[in-house]
């Protein structure tokens, strides 16, 4: 099967210009000489085909595992945004299953909106609950019916930052991961709609000042997804930006509410976000760990419900990292593509897919049909 990027065209003329306007960047960040670009015509479409060298993907990301990357180019990903774009990029350009863009210009805006995913999830600090109901008070308000919305005149984005990246000694609201990534990536949104699509900024905030969108809405209205639990992307593909979601393969522990599983972003250099610690990002290792153990966490209260010591689960961790055979073993259970939904078997925390915001551009996005719709 075809791997990269693949952006429908109308012309020759228009793959000159898209070629043109991609090759400027690539050379900016010092990445074309790796990076073929074709002209084909796929199921009867005329498209530019982009994919990386078959020597660079196999030595720098061999089986597809991404996770390394950082470290083989020597990219500094959290201090660099230009090392961070350019990890996004050579991702994108490996991508195992083809990824298709209406244009060159989409394909850019969809790079420039998950480096601004990563940034914003770096700078997330909350606290965890999946009942509390608060946000600044100065710009939201909460009721049944429409969830969370803006008070009118307050800027979405402005009103974002101030719900998810409190200032020095600030209150840190309470969010669940869920609804943590949704306000990262509604962020990260519309930040680029601001200078690309202001249409599209004046519809979100429109929509925010009259009732919130949320959960499965969320996700059907916002989000693209990768892969199937019949056709799973390879376990360790990640583009950064991307939403991803490690599942908790425990029957019993996941009945606690708000850990089912974890949401999290996908940072670059193998690290992924952590909401609640956004200065202990976590790596693979210590995601399966913590996860595996939720399951001698989790312990019913005074009142019968089922809750989590989470600071037993940190010291389970730590205890754990101090014997490599009993990491390997925890790690080898973890790491294993999850069971179906309602299976627990044999499957592990690892998810088959990853999800990534879809068009945003006029006129290919239907974010605004959708919008206006509602």
């Amino acid at each position: 099967m075809p791997v990269g990027i693949c952006i429908s065209l109308s012309s020759a003329a228009a793959a000159a210009c898209s070629r043109e306007l991609l090759s400027a960047e690539w050379h900016r960040l010092e990445i074309a000489p790796e990076v073929v670009c074709q002209e084909q015509t796929l199921s009867g479409r005329f498209c530019l085909l982009l994919h990386l060298t078959e020597e660079r993907a196999e030595a720098w990301m061999p089986g597809f595992d991404t996770l390394s990357l950082a470290d083989t180019l020597k990219l500094d990903v959290v201090r660099s945004d230009d090392d961070l774009l350019r990890e996004i990029w050579l991702t994108l350009l490996n991508s195992p299953g083809l990824l298709e863009f209406p244009s060159a210009e989409e394909l850019m805006a969809a790079v420039r909106i998950r480096r601004n995913i990563v940034r914003h999830a770096e700078r997330t600090r909350l606290n965890f609950h999946t009942s509390a109901i608060e946000r600044p008070s100065d710009c939201w308000r909460y009721s049944g019916e429409t969830g969370f919305v803006l008070i009118p005149g307050c800027p979405l984005i402005d009103s974002l930052k101030k719900a998810c990246q409190p200032e020095a000694g600030g209150q840190w609201y309470s969010f669940s991961c869920y609804r943590a990534t949704e306000y990262v990536i509604l962020l990260a949104i519309a930040e680029e709609a601001q200078t690309s699509h202001p249409e599209l900024l004046r519809l979100l905030q429109a929509q925010w000042e009259k009732k919130a969108v949320s959960s499965g809405l969320f996700h059907e209205i916002f989000m693209h997804e990768l892969g199937t639990l019949e056709e799973p992307l390879p376990m360790h593909y990640y583009v950064p930006g991307d939403r991803a979601w490690f599942r908790n393969p425990d029957t019993h522990s996941s009945d606690v509410p708000g850990f089912e599983g974890s949401w999290v972003f996908y940072l670059g250099g193998g690290m992924f976000a952590n909401f609640w610690k956004c200065n202990r990002p976590f790596n693979l290792l210590s995601k399966c760990l913590e996860i595996h153990h939720w399951r001698e966490g989790a312990f019913r209260d005074e009142e019968g419900q089922l809750q989590m010591d989470e600071t037993k689960v940190e010291q389970l961790v730590a205890q754990t990292l101090q014997s490599p055979e009993a990491t390997a073993r925890v790690f080898e259970r973890m790491h294993r593509l999850r069971d179906p939904q309602g299976v627990y078997a044999e499957g592990g925390c690892m998810d088959a897919t990853r999800e990534a915001p879809k068009y945003v551009l006029a006129p290919h996005t239907d974010l605004i049909r959708a919008l206006k719709a509602l």
